[in-house]
């Protein structure tokens, strides 16, 4: 049985790995993630594509809250990771500049002591939502 649509959709790959929001308006993202065993690399470390998912996921829910109704789709994403990600995560997100179609953002994801240990921006475009009755889950990107 999914979760609830936190995020205003259901997304299962992010019900699947755990994230959990805590903020998501006027611009702004708040996520945590505590990695479990199977999120981790070979030094025990929080693997980069789980932190990459983090941020991706981030980034996008600021982009979206501004208008919910509204889908994204990632067009571009930079990460820099400056530490291992360990323990109890947090990860905020900032809407910086959107226009009509474009959302430009940022966000870094803390350890459990307020070390910044991953920072990515990210360019978004704003996509219409298919009706709940078409078929399959297409997106225009038109």
């Amino acid at each position: 049985m999914p979760s609830p649509k936190l995020f205003g959709v259901e997304i299962p790959f992010v019900e699947h790995l755990g994230f959990e929001l805590l903020k998501m308006e006027g611009g702004e993202s708040i996520l945590q993630f505590e990695p479990k065993h199977e999120h981790m690399n070979s030094f025990r470390v929080a693997h980069g594509g789980a932190i990459m998912t983090l941020l991706d996921v981030t980034l996008a829910t600021a982009a979206r809250s501004v208008d919910l109704e509204t889908g994204v789709v990632t067009i571009e994403m930079k990460t820099s990771f400056m530490q291992p990600c360990q323990g109890l995560l947090t990860a905020k997100g900032r809407l910086m500049h959107r226009t009509k179609s474009m959302a430009f953002t940022e966000g870094t994801v803390y350890d459990a002591a307020g070390r910044a240990c991953a920072h990515a921006t990210g360019t978004f475009k704003y996509v219409k939502r298919a009706a709940p009755t078409a078929p399959g889950n297409t997106i225009s990107t038109d």
